[in-house]
């Protein structure tokens, strides 16, 4: 059979350097397809729908709130076609419901091992409504290498740059932190996949570049030290969320090509701006990821911590909006309070106001995280910044004889070297 896989497009937020990471849900639900399933993947963000492509079954695989709508309109213009068409990913996940309206089965868990049951239904033309596993997890054990030879590589560039490859290590999250659904979604057990596995799937990873997107590196001391150690070798430089905050970890991170890290800066206090300067220490980036509109914040916290973030050297900044997706305790707090006004899920993008917030308008909260970007990048703008940070990077791969440039102009080791130099000196 001939299945066609759809990652539908979302609008990105204004004013933000706008680029495309290659998906990784789509690529690891093909993976987990029988070997007889003829794969055809498009990334909407990327490149247009063919609703007209030869194809047995539909499937839309949806990460974000902001590309549900997008998603069902994508269906309907399938089912029109005579196709039938199944969801899963995370955003189906959190808009079950509604997506069964649009959808002939809605998937809902982690797919490994549960494929077969559906497909097996569909050729017998009894296709269920849901097929509901996000109470009984696989085994992390058959977690295999993603299907990245679906990605067409050449629409996953910026301005000549190859983008990372997204990753993962693990699954599940011991935290449950307040706006986050992480914890419905994939449960509150940290499972550490086999260090075997993880090996086997970096050595099927051509690009140098890498985005370990698991929930959080810090869930685990020893499973951080034995995976940062299995890392080096393979001399890839990657990007992660938050690392433990210990000296041989990070020393570790380091040596095994940390790039740069996601971390929360959620107060203004010295531990967060001796943690920057640690991570600093070792050579690792820092982007920041602020959220907006907490209860405990008022209008002059937020201008503080802004201020404050120009003072610690981040070398990034990324600002967002509390938003209450469904799911997430911030969503059942919100609803029951009865503050949101806003169910249209284009506007679950983490840039746009969809709530009553505790101590300012909500009027007032858009126009300060407008002033936190504009603030922020007022001296140098968040694409320079990113480029700062791909120099860093691209002089570690030269020294290292690592570095694969797509820029004709930097293809001569010694140039491109005084090329970056200058680069970071300037």
């Amino acid at each position: 059979m001939k299945l066609k896989l759809i990652y539908p497009r979302w609008e990105k937020l204004k004013g933000q350097t706008t680029f495309n990471l290659p998906p990784h849900g789509p690529v690891a639900f093909a993976a987990t397809l029988p070997g007889d399933v003829e794969v055809s993947f498009t990334d909407e963000n990327v490149e247009a729908i063919d609703f007209d492509e030869a194809c047995d079954l539909v499937a839309i695989s949806m990460m974000l709130s902001t590309q549900a709508r997008r998603g069902w309109t994508i269906a309907s213009e399938f089912r029109q076609r005579g196709k039938q068409v199944i969801f899963g990913g995370i955003a189906t996940m959190l808009h079950a419901e509604e997506t069964m309206e649009h959808a002939d089965a809605v998937f809902l868990g982690e797919s490994e091992g549960r494929v077969d049951e559906l497909l097996k239904d569909w050729k017998e033309g009894t296709l269920k409504k849901v097929y509901n596993y996000m109470m009984r997890q696989p085994a992390i054990e058959a977690v295999g290498p993603a299907r990245r030879d679906l990605y067409k590589r050449e629409l996953y560039n910026h301005k000549g740059v190859q983008m990372v490859d997204l990753f993962h290590a693990s699954r599940g999250c011991r935290f449950s932190c307040y706006p986050c659904a992480v914890s419905y979604l994939g449960g509150r057990i940290f499972r550490p996949r086999p260090m075997e596995k993880v090996i086997e799937e970096l050595e099927t990873i051509d690009n140098n570049r890498l985005f370990v997107v698991d929930n959080s590196l810090a869930q685990n001391k020893e499973w951080e030290k034995v995976l940062f150690k299995e890392m080096i070798p393979f001399k890839k430089k990657w990007i992660s969320h938050t690392i433990e905050d210990d000296p041989e970890i990070l020393d570790l991170a380091a040596r095994a090509g940390a790039w740069y890290v996601y971390q929360a800066v959620y107060d203004t206090s010295d531990y967060i701006k001796e943690r920057v300067k640690r991570y600093h220490d070792h050579g690792i980036g820092v982007e920041g990821t602020i959220l907006l509109g907490l209860d405990n914040q008022t209008e002059d916290d937020i201008k503080r911590l802004v201020d404050f973030l120009l003072e610690i050297d981040l070398d990034l900044a990324e600002f967002t909006i509390m938003t209450p997706f469904p799911h997430t305790k911030g969503y059942d707090d919100l609803l029951r309070q009865g503050r949101i006004f806003d169910f249209d899920w284009n506007h679950y993008n983490a840039g746009q106001v969809v709530f009553q917030p505790k101590n300012m308008s909500a009027d007032r909260l858009q126009e300060l995280y407008d002033y936190a970007w504009e603030s922020f990048y007022r001296d140098e703008s968040q694409e320079s910044k990113m480029f700062r940070l791909f120099c860093n990077v691209a002089l570690r791969e030269m020294n290292e004889g690592t570095y694969r440039p797509r820029n004709r102009a930097l293809a001569n080791h010694s140039f491109g070297k005084e090329v970056v130099r200058k680069t970071l000196t300037n």
